[in-house]
């Protein structure tokens, strides 16, 4: 399988760790770079930013339009009928793109995965199936996909897994109550969820963005 292309903000001295970030359905790698700087990260934590493109397929809700997405999404309702094939599909390139890391020299502790809306849904599925303890995890008005298959794939190795998790309360796209469920299941696994809610739609806002800024800053500082 081939790598997908990404658009990649490399550190001014050594990597010491990564950061793959997913864009949410008819976006692209260019959607968030811009935010990077606000999240106040100093040079000296030598962070690679890595935002891959998805392809571009055909999206059922859309009337069949192609544009760049992660998976089919064939109903408004997204509790049900998830595109198994696509999400599956994605998470193998996003692991793609996770070994092509560890290659780099960055231990899969050091490597976080990222993602808006329909990325951060796969961002999501493949963390809690990775096989080797990740350094954290962020999700952006997200929700899950695959929740059946989720108790008997998610492996131990990520029992520990750090979770920025965001939601917007005004949410038309991605429903509030979505993100809750989402959150409510990871708790439910024992895992760490720190969880921010803002009242906006389906975007992203300054508070949110400083305060995953401070967050990932605690996160690597620990790791240090």
């Amino acid at each position: 399988m081939d790598l997908l292309a990404c658009v990649e903000l490399a550190p001014k001295g050594r990597q010491l760790r990564s950061v793959i970030w997913l864009h949410g359905l008819g976006a692209d790698g260019n959607d968030f770079p811009p935010i990077v700087p606000e999240l106040g990260l100093g040079q000296e934590m030598g962070i690679r930013w890595i935002f891959p493109h998805a392809p571009a397929i055909p999206v059922t809700i859309n009337g069949g339009m192609v544009m760049p997405a992660w998976y089919d999404i064939q109903e408004v309702d997204l509790r049900r009928r998830h595109d198994e094939r696509g999400v599956r599909l994605s998470a193998q390139r996003l692991e793609a793109l996770i070994q092509r890391e560890i290659e780099r020299g960055v231990p899969s502790n050091r490597i976080v995965l990222a993602g808006f809306s329909q990325g951060g849904a796969i961002a999501a599925h493949t963390a809690l199936r990775h096989a080797s303890p990740l350094g954290g995890l962020v999700l952006l008005s997200t929700y899950l996909v695959l929740a059946d298959t989720l108790e008997s794939e998610r492996h131990a190795a990520q029992a520990k897994l750090p979770i920025f998790q965001a939601h917007g309360t005004l949410d038309p796209m991605v429903p509030h109550d979505r993100g809750v469920a989402l959150r409510d299941r990871l708790v439910e696994l024992k895992l760490r969820v720190d969880w921010h809610e803002y009242p906006m739609g389906h975007q992203v806002c300054l508070e949110e963005i400083r305060d995953l800024g401070a967050w990932l800053s605690r996160l690597f500082e620990a790791q240090r």
